[in-house]
């Protein structure tokens, strides 16, 4: 069975943008029935000097998120193969998840996980043992299920299958592993070994899958009697990512190397920094949730540690810090370790008050970079030998921490590790963060700290709407090219259609231009198991024994395979649209809490009543716009009182104005966060005041366009329960005032253009040609005069075009975006070209 989807049957929207001619401006040279007169300009200036575009400039950021590892990267088939399962990982799950007890032929026994003296090391301490019972001609064991549906395995293919064992039975143990269906069929022939003496001891053989299934299984057979104690029972495709033993799962890692990455940033995201920073040891009560930590995860995969993941599920650390390294060497790009800083992000907000435990990460750290690239002779660098790579691997950069919510904390303990690492290693380079939201105290707490601390590289992380990426395409232009580099280490639009992969390509081509500011950048996240996946979007989507592309994943592949050296300047006109007034109904929310409402009222700036609400009649004037919550009207007051629900819109009719004041009352009775009060409603479009969300932690203002947040204000804020407040938001076209109790709390203006035709040219020095990179989000064809500002050296360009609906999306089914490339006639100096709707396209064009 092929891992990759047939793409005979991909068809391109943009198809028909190709049979446009190319052709010299004027009237003489219009396309017959396209019009004559452009409405769109670009102009090159090949004469100007832009920045340079470094080899790293576009990335990946690998995290162990929705399976990216166990059961995805890593080409382990079996699940739960060391029997470390437990509620640490997920309610409900032990040592057996995974594994069902079997008998064959009357074989009869008890199956149990065990923790004592008798494990395999201290750091795989939990085995599965089989009390067999005597006098049966039959077998006893275990049977595991594998990820998805199953293992996933093909007719004629190899599997190497390995099992730790040990028997007290005087003779041996006679044990058998073969595949077979989840109705017990023999799907393979079986491996075969007699178990001797009750010392742990490594079983190795290979079996050849008779059928293609992605439903099959691993059965782990024992005949006799005694005590037959099992751990570590592997199976592997033979077809590894460049035949690597202990390797990667073929096809997903060559869809990465398809992207050409400069660089792979690793091991995340939330599971770097996230529970405790205490190591698996005797000393911590052999801690089953903490921060990622390097020296768990290398050596012998059978005395590495385990633990549980953030995203709610457990991490083998099969895939560790030197399968990382090895793979980024293989595909040619730059590795980018990030070590926790001794906070806690994403949400936990902790530091860490232990300068022993401080001090022995930061010395972690420099063991790391030992690792990496100390000599074959030196402590680290002997374990990497040992493992099978003597040469260094020549690590260069090095994130410290991810999404601190606590800047003056993360400054103090970035500038300790950067003393020690500078002292010893000048040649790294270290980027420091800025939290998780692009704008906001936090933000500006971290950008003023490095600037202070002199930091080389800050690394950025948000998600947002396509809106605010069409709107923002010229976010870095302002960005001192004094202070530090940004490294944008996280952004993806909110979805996973075309639109969101076009609002994300018009959003790099400000990067680029802005290259001697932004250093790198990497969508994110990666990998997502369809089956099971804690975000979305994803850039690359799996199951069993599938994977596909996103939209996304086409869009930067195109761009990442297609940088330049250098950026061309230049300029363009057209398709910007202005942004709309503030305008629609008001609405009432609440997040995990209970929450009463009263005397809403609504006025003009002159103070004529266009509504209000006492709830004396009810609530007839609101209508559900989520569906969700428990909304009655209640001792004369509207209240909500689901504590469990997230979002519980409600709102008013549309108000008919752009500028209005709303005013209520609203009390807080029970739950997690505060208030959502809502004005600009209209549909899936609207801005919420947030007071007392993220856990009680923050205020802010959000957007959301189509049903995607964006925050536009953020700060620090929390929400007494039982406490009445008077808020009141003043709304003035697209800006808008909020207070609380008479005071001012903040004000937005939300009044950016969005930009609907973005441009960047970039030269390939290789080739010598240019690379002309237009994105249309704009509804109608957008057709535009091109100045190359010089003669091309041959009147022919290749072309590639990604376009279509822009709500198609790439499904296992179907993988309805994909780029078609051709090649095109009429390119002269000046020439007017017609980018299709929906669309992006890189025109690269020989200039010697």
């Amino acid at each position: 069975m092929s891992r990759s989807p047939s793409r005979a049957a991909l068809a391109l929207v943009a198809a028909a943008a190709l049979t446009v001619p190319l052709c010299a401006a004027g009237p003489a040279a219009a396309a017959p029935g396209r019009g004559a007169t452009p409405t769109h300009t670009l102009t090159v200036d090949p004469a100007a000097t832009g920045p340079e575009i470094g080899e790293h400039m576009y990335g990946v950021f690998y995290e162990d998120i929705n399976n990216a590892a166990d059961g995805g990267l890593y080409a382990e088939l079996v699940r739960n193969r060391s029997f470390e399962f437990s509620g640490a990982d997920r309610a409900g799950w032990d040592g057996l998840t995974a594994w069902t007890p079997t008998a064959v032929g009357g074989g009869r026994g008890t199956a149990t996980t065990v923790d004592d003296s008798g494990r395999l090391n201290e750091r795989n301490r939990t085995y599965l043992r089989l009390d067999l019972s005597s006098g049966t001609r039959g077998t006893y064991g275990v049977t595991n299920s594998g990820y998805d549906q199953g293992l996933a395995v093909e007719a004629g293919e190899l599997y190497d299958v390995s099992v730790w064992a040990r028997s007290d039975a005087p003779g041996g143990t006679p044990l058998t592993v073969a595949l077979t269906g989840a109705d017990g069929r023999a799907l393979s022939g079986q491996f075969r070994v007699q178990v001797r003496g009750d010392g742990w001891r490594q079983y190795r053989g290979t079996v050849r899958a008779r059928s293609t299934t992605d439903a099959a299984r691993l059965s782990v057979q024992a005949a006799g009697s005694g005590t037959l104690r099992l751990d570590m029972v592997s199976a592997f495709p033979r077809e590894t990512f460049m035949g690597r033993p202990n390797g990667l799962r073929a096809d997903l890692a060559e869809k990465i190397a398809a992207l050409e990455p400069g660089f792979v940033r690793f091991p995340g995201g939330c599971i770097v920094n996230t529970g405790s920073h205490e190591g698996y040891d005797a000393a911590s009560g052999w801690e089953r949730q903490r921060s990622y930590q390097w020296k768990d995860t290398v050596g012998p995969v059978e005395q590495r540690a385990t633990n549980a993941n953030f995203w709610g599920y457990n991490q083998s650390y099969g895939l560790g810090y030197y399968e990382y390294f090895q793979f980024a060497e293989d595909i040619g790009a730059m590795p980018l370790p990030v070590v926790p800083a001794l906070l806690t992000g994403c949400g936990q907000n902790e530091a860490t008050d232990d300068p022993e435990l401080l001090q022995r990460h930061v010395q972690d750290t420099l063991d790391l970079i030992e690792f990496a690239n100390g000599p074959a002779t030196s402590t680290w660098g002997r374990v990497r030998a040992g493992m099978g790579h003597p040469e260094p691997f020549g690590l260069t950069h090095l994130g410290i921490g991810n999404e601190e919510n606590l800047p003056e904390e993360y400054a103090e303990n970035f500038a300790l590790f950067r003393d020690a690492i500078t002292a010893a290693h000048p040649e790294i380079t270290l980027i420091y963060n800025s939290g998780p939201d692009d704008t906001g105290a936090v933000f500006d707490a971290h950008w003023a700290n490095a600037r202070e601390l002199g930091a080389e590289v800050v690394d950025e992380h948000y998600y947002n709407s396509p809106a605010w990426f069409l709107r923002n395409n010229d976010r870095y232009d302002s960005y001192d090219r004094s202070g530090p580099d940004v490294f944008l280490g996280e952004y993806a639009s909110l979805d996973g259609k075309l639109a969101n992969a076009l609002a994300e390509a018009s959003y790099m081509t400000g990067l680029e231009r802005n290259a001697d500011v932004v250093r790198m950048a990497s969508y994110a996240p990666l990998l997502a198991d369809v089956a099971e996946n804690q975000w979305r979007p994803d850039m690359i989507w799996f199951d069993g024994d599938e994977s596909w592309g996103s939209a996304s994943y086409e869009v930067q592949k195109l761009f990442m395979t297609n940088v330049g050296d250098r950026v061309v300047p230049s300029t363009a006109t057209g398709g910007e649209v202005p942004a709309e007034p503030i305008a629609g109904g008001v609405g009432l929310s609440t997040w995990r809490t209970a929450a009463r409402y009263d005397d809403v009222r609504v006025t003009t700036p002159g103070g004529e009543v266009l509504f209000s609400d006492d709830f004396s009649d009810g609530d007839g004037k609101w209508s559900p716009v989520t569906g969700t919550g428990e909304w009655s009207v209640t001792g004369g007051a509207y209240v909500q009182s689901d504590t469990t629900a997230e979002n519980t819109l409600v709102r008013t009719p549309d108000l008919g104005v752009t500028d209005y004041d709303v005013s209520l009352t609203a009390t807080k009775t029970a739950g997690d966060e505060g208030f959502l009060v809502g004005f600009g409603v209209d549909g899936d479009d609207y801005y919420w005041w947030n007071l007392g969300g993220w856990n009680g932690t923050q205020d802010a203002v959000e957007k959301t366009t189509d049903g995607a947040k964006e925050v536009l204000l953020v700060r620090p804020g929390t929400i007494e329960t039982g406490r009445t407040y008077d808020l009141r938001v003043e709304v003035r076209g697209t800006s808008a005032a909020m207070y609380v109790d008479g005071e001012l709390w903040g004000t937005i203006t939300d009044d950016a253009a969005t930009q609907e035709f973005s441009q960047v040219v970039t030269r390939d020095d290789d080739t010598g040609e240019l690379i002309v990179k237009v994105v249309n989000n704009g509804d109608e064809p957008a057709r535009t005069r091109v100045d190359l500002g010089a003669e091309p050296a041959r009147p022919t360009a290749r072309m590639t075009v990604i376009a279509g609906d822009p709500q198609a999306e790439n499904t296992r089914e179907s993988q309805p975006v994909a780029p078609e490339t051709s090649t095109v006639h009429g390119i002269e100096r000046v020439f007017t070209r017609e980018f299709p709707a929906h669309s992006v396209t890189f025109l690269r064009i020989p200039t010697r």
